[in-house]
Formats: C-alpha cells, structure tokens, sequence
C-alpha cells in the first residue's frame, strides 16, 4: 500500500509543478511567466531571434546593483515595452512600443530615466494595456532569485 501512495504523491508533486508554470512576477495586478536574465550572457542574449513571445509571458534582467541602465533591440524580432525598476521594485522608467531592430550595431539604445535594477520586457502594448505609470511596483514571486 506504501508503494502506491508515494507515487500518487510525487505525480501529484509534479503536476503542481508543471501548474506553477516557472517563476513569475506581478506588475499592473497581473501575473507574468517569466524568463530569468541574471548573469552577463543570459543579460546580452536577451530576446533576440524570437519570433514571437505568448501572451501572459516575459523576461526579467536582473542586475548586480541599481544603475543607469540602456537596453537595445539588437537582432530582436518582436516589437517590446522595457520597464525599468529601481532596487524598491519601484517602475522608474519607461520605454513603450520599441520596435524590432535588424540593424546590428547600429539599433538605437533606450536607456532608463533613472537607475535601475530590475528590467522587465513584456510584449509592446502591455504597459498601456495596464495603465503602468512611474511608482507601480514589481511583484516578484517564486522562483525569482536573491539579488546579490
């Protein structure tokens, strides 16, 4: 009898796993699936050669300290709102709409009003969508990884 409900135990584990859908954040009274950035490879590569994100989902760049911060479209596909969180979760910065960029190293950078640590990409509309203004705070949620 041991047997069978230790394996009902751990399909039910996994199921809930496979529920959970990875790390998240909230932002605007939403959830969104995201993907971590937190090392300098994971930080450059970034979005680039997607063609499409799913709704409901992101990336997350998480950065060693809270600084000026400027990101660009480079070989990125998909059209992005960057919203840019200082070291409260505070949303200090914005930058809506950016357009995909086939440019190389010759894409525009959109740099952050302020200093930031946090940076979130999410699909172009979503901040309108939410109404995001400067001081929404970043919910973070399982999954999200200590700042060092």
């Amino acid at each position: 009898m041991r047997l069978p409900q230790l394996t009902v135990l751990a399909f039910a584990l996994l199921l809930s796993g496979c529920a959970n859908g990875g790390p998240w954040v909230e932002v605007g009274g939403e959830r969104f699936t995201v993907e971590i950035a937190d090392d300098d490879a994971e930080r450059a590569r970034g979005l680039m050669f997607r063609d499409a994100m799913a709704d409901g989902t992101g990336m997350l760049f998480i950065h060693d300290a809270e600084e000026p911060q400027a990101y660009w479209m480079k070989n990125t596909r998909i059209a992005l709102d960057i919203l840019y969180f200082d070291n409260s979760r505070k949303l200090v910065s914005q930058q809506r709409n950016v357009p995909p960029c086939s440019g190389g190293n010759a894409c525009p950078s959109y740099p952050s009003a302020r200093p930031a640590r946090y940076v979130l990409e999410l699909n172009a509309g979503e901040a309108e969508r939410l109404k995001l203004e400067d001081g929404a705070e970043l919910g973070l949620g399982d999954g999200i990884p200590p700042v060092r």
